[in-house]
């Protein structure tokens, strides 16, 4: 018996770019997210060390040709600091989310297509961590880790991972019941199979939007951890750079307000890209109908 699935369809190069540029900013969004993995990714080879003092302390910005953003309280080059930042900032952003993803997507999933008494005692669990403020959560468990990038990441994903398994868990429910998975299910195909290529795909629209949002939002988490003294304070990052300028604020407004800037362009242009996947994805689904 021959079964017919309903599938996202990849669509070619030329029409993916066509329905990823109807969303405003996305090409721009991209060139920024680019340059900024370009920046983070060869920084070791071109740039100085971020720690290094090479000017006088406090310098505003516009004042040296040398030094166009400044200098921070030590004498330290704020556009050095800011490239090096990416780099750290990028490397927390991404893996803590990859972590959330890898916790909450299974749990979600698993919850979603078992049923029953397993997607009762896994809502339970998702419900009670829902009930902890996360960053009070991300606090607790950076201070009990101790300061390091590894640590930063373990304590947004462990408090991040909740909203990405009641999304997941509520899209395979809903498409459990879609003809295309009964189908499947009728063929006598393995449960695996069935999620990894009928169900998941359909949920990367709702998934990818909340990965844009989970991205920026370990941005913004590990500045606050770093503000509060909890981040890695042997890695320059934007927010190991705002919060070392805490106490200088009033004297020294530039040294929060660069990296500050470089977190909410960063944000923004994640959104904007995602944007366009949703577009793109949503393309190749009506393509396969």
């Amino acid at each position: 018996m021959s079964t017919t699935f309903e599938t996202i369809q990849p669509l070619p190069p030329k029409r993916f770019l066509h329905a990823f540029a109807r969303a405003r900013g996305a090409l721009a969004g991209s060139a920024v997210l680019v340059v900024l993995a370009l920046i983070a990714l060869s920084a070791p080879l071109w740039l100085p060390s971020p720690w290094a003092i090479v000017a006088d302390p406090l310098i505003a910005p516009l004042h040296q040709f040398a030094h166009p953003l400044g200098t921070d309280m030590l004498g330290r080059d704020e556009v050095v600091g800011l490239l090096w930042g990416a780099r750290v900032s990028l490397f927390v952003g991404v893996a803590a989310t990859v972590a959330t993803f890898a916790v909450g997507a299974t749990i979600g999933a698993i919850a979603g297509w078992c049923g029953g008494w397993v997607d009762a005692v896994l809502s339970a669990v998702i419900a009670l961590f829902q009930t902890i403020p996360q960053f009070a959560l991300a606090v607790t468990i950076a201070a009990v880790l101790g300061a390091s990038l590894e640590s930063t990441v373990v304590a947004i994903a462990a408090a991040s991972w909740p909203a990405i398994a009641r999304l997941v868990r509520g899209e395979f429910i809903a498409l459990s019941r879609r003809e295309f998975v009964l189908a499947a299910r009728v063929s006598g195909e393995r449960a695996a199979v069935i999620v990894w290529r009928q169900m998941l795909p359909h949920a990367l629209g709702p998934l990818a939007v909340l990965a844009a949002l989970m991205v920026s939002g370990a941005i913004l988490t590990e500045s606050a951890l770093s503000f509060l003294g909890l981040g890695d304070a042997s890695q320059m990052s934007w927010g190991f750079m705002i919060g070392a300028a805490r106490t200088v604020m009033r004297e020294a407004w530039w040294l929060s307000v660069w990296p500050g800037l470089a977190i909410v362009a960063t944000a923004l242009s994640i959104n904007r890209v995602v944007e366009g996947l949703r577009l793109a994805l949503a393309a190749g689904r009506e393509r396969g109908r």
